[in-house]
């Protein structure tokens, strides 16, 4: 790299290394380090973490128990407050046609969060997967998130070790990263007072390795947050994960994307706007892979940049395309408006140089059904990016 500068360049040859950088060097590389030079960095660890040219994704269906919400984050505009009109808890009927359309496009997980409901506790969500389960033994449960564990957990006056360990009896498979946002409890008092504190977020985290639960690990950035919290953000993710014991996967992935402001309390206030270019996004994920050499998968956005900057992130450290996201809520309400199909999400890793392969939530390759969701989709409202 001999266009880096005196005090890059000794950085990303320690990163080639894979040795851990600290939040205030890897902020020197975020604002100093050309682009060109952090994608290279970013792609070879890729290359170093997984080896090939293979990249990839997954049919799943992010569905929500709830839309009740008492933790008031200012960047969401999907939750209701208990008692409002247009508040709503899942039936079973709903599930088991959701989850038995999921089947036919293919997919067999379902992202199953919610809301701080004030009165849905633990015995609710045990029977629910329970019964999920009974009905459909094959379906994964990819399920809550640290803040809602946290917050059945306060409902229960018990810990994050035995509310997890009833979920995962239950049919909970594995936890996602959901809730993180920015892991400063400065950015979470202006942003989502309500859910948990930094720390307790990490704790269930931890909580759940030691059950040998897989997790994911999310960051939305481009808020309220300066560019050294979101360092101190990998920082802590990268801790946890050299906490994990040996017999736990940990965080399989690592997925940022940039806060999506449209309608929100934020912006409304004028306190945050999305201001996030494909080039800022572009040099998070190269961070990200730069500074998180303990996670193996690193994930591009797609539904929140659009196919052509997730495309350059697979050259800058990605090496997973997500999700053809069959139904999405949540950052879709703050104006996230991409979509794929099967046919859709492949010709796009295909044309950014890589090969496709449709992918389980434990990163394990499976086959493309024989349908494809293409054609169960050709009377679907889904849009193609």
């Amino acid at each position: 790299m001999p266009n880096a500068s005196r005090i890059t360049d000794p950085l990303l040859h320690r990163a080639l290394n894979s040795e851990f950088l600290s939040a205030e060097e890897g902020l020197v590389l975020f604002e100093q380090a050309p682009t060109a030079e952090l994608m290279n960095v970013g792609h070879l660890l890729r290359k170093q973490r997984v080896p090939g040219n293979t990249v990839t994704w997954i049919i799943d269906r992010n569905s929500n128990t709830t839309n009740v919400c008492v933790a008031n984050c200012k960047f969401c505009n999907f939750y209701r407050p208990p008692g409002h009109k247009e508040s709503y808890i899942t039936s079973i009927e709903e599930y088991k046609e959701k989850i038995e359309e999921t089947f036919r496009y293919g997919g067999e997980q379902l992202l199953l969060q919610g809301g701080h409901h004030p009165e849905l506790g633990l015995e609710f969500y045990c029977n629910l997967f329970r019964e999920l389960k009974a009905l459909y033994p094959r379906l994964k449960l990819h399920a809550l998130g640290p803040p809602e564990v946290a917050h059945i957990t306060k409902l229960e006056k018990s810990s994050h070790h035995e509310v997890l360990k009833a979920l995962k009896e239950a049919g909970l498979d594995s936890l996602p990263g959901a809730g993180a946002e920015i892991l400063s409890d400065r950015v979470r008092r202006l942003v989502s007072k309500g859910k948990c504190g930094a720390e307790e977020w990490l704790d269930v985290m931890r909580a759940a390795h030691k059950l040998d639960l897989t997790t994911s690990a999310t960051m939305m950035f481009g808020h309220v947050e300066t560019n050294l919290e979101r360092m101190e953000h990998l920082v802590s993710i990268r801790n946890v994960q050299a906490e994990k014991p040996p017999h736990a996967k940990g965080f399989l992935a690592f997925i940022s994307w940039p806060f999506q402001d449209e309608g929100t309390m934020l912006k409304r206030l004028k306190r945050a706007y999305n201001a996030c270019t494909a080039d800022e996004y572009i040099r998070m994920v190269a961070v990200s892979r730069i500074m998180l050499p303990n996670i193996i998968n690193i994930q591009a956005s797609w539904l929140t940049v659009g196919k052509q900057t997730a495309q350059l992130c697979l050259h800058g450290g990605a090496n997973d395309f997500g999700s053809i996201m069959i139904e999405e809520n949540v950052v879709s309400a703050a104006g996230a408006s991409h979509r794929f199909t099967t046919t859709g999400i492949q010709k796009a890793i295909r044309e950014a140089g890589f090969i496709p392969q449709l992918r389980n939530q434990q990163y394990e390759f499976i086959s493309l059904p024989v349908e494809t969701v293409d054609q169960q989709l050709d009377h679907s409202k889904m849009l193609v990016d």
